[in-house]
């Protein structure tokens, strides 16, 4: 069992507007033990119109979840229809922020360079990123998980200190398994995790891989979240579906927790 405080995100995607936030966030919290905050950290990534709401809600009751949004562009601001700058996303107490997420880099074109300046962007900005990594099926069945997912965190990481690597948080969440009902098994997922830090270490030091903490993604429920949690490279989960009831994300995370493994 990895040593690292786990991280469980949700991340809401395009569903839920704001007065479903607020009901979501308020039954979210009342379902978790107030000392399941000591275990584990819980971040919710609500779509753009949302955040406000969600904002305002956490602050006036001092709820414990942590705030977090699903994207943004690496400019401030300037002549960027429909994108969100950093600064604005700083301004409302956001804490983290998702980067290169398999459906901004399959559906919206985002490239590695993008998504390098997006975590550069999230940084300067005193946010953290969560940086999404992946194969799809077909890399997967011809043996590339490893060159695909190591590339990406190579290119993602590029030019940032190991100070900067060491605050930041890495998803590993294989394309072939999100929404598709499909998992890795825990074991295939902790030797993934595994090769992201060991790339880590070669790309920093021990003292630097050892503190990032990396989750898995794809089709992560209550059912499967201690067996997952349990492997020793795995410290959170980056959970689509399950996140948006706040029964099972209740249930999840507190599976989740170091003393239920």
């Amino acid at each position: 069992m990895a040593t690292r405080k786990p991280l469980i995100s949700g991340n809401w995607k395009m569903n839920l507007n704001h007065f479903e936030a607020i009901q979501t966030v308020q039954k979210l919290h009342y379902l978790l033990p107030k000392d399941i905050f000591e275990q584990v950290d819980v971040t919710v990534h609500v779509p753009f119109t949302d955040i406000r709401s969600v904002q305002t809600l956490i602050d006036s009751e001092e709820l414990d979840l942590i705030l977090g949004a699903q994207h943004c562009h690496w400019q401030d601001s300037g002549a960027f229809t429909g994108e969100v700058s950093p600064a604005f996303l700083e301004k409302l107490n956001v804490k983290y922020v998702v980067a290169g997420h398999s459906e901004r880099r399959e559906i919206f074109g985002e490239t590695d360079e993008m998504v390098n300046k997006k975590v550069a962007a999230i940084q300067q900005h005193n946010m953290v990123p969560i940086v999404c990594c992946g194969e799809t099926l077909e890399e997967r069945e011809l043996g590339e998980t490893e060159s695909k997912v190591l590339g990406q965190i190579e290119a993602a990481l590029a030019g940032r200190s190991n100070e900067q690597v060491a605050a930041l948080v890495v998803a590993y969440e294989p394309i072939w398994a999100i929404g598709t009902g499909k998992t890795a098994t825990a074991e295939d997922a902790q030797l993934v995790c595994h090769a992201i830090r060991q790339k880590l270490r070669v790309m920093t030091d021990d003292a630097t891989a050892g503190a990032v903490r990396i989750q898995y993604g794809g089709s992560v429920k209550a059912v499967n979240a201690a067996e997952l949690m349990g492997q020793a490279d795995i410290d959170g989960a980056l959970v689509g579906g399950a996140s948006l009831d706040p029964d099972e994300f209740a249930r999840l995370v507190q599976f989740s927790a170091p003393n239920s493994v």
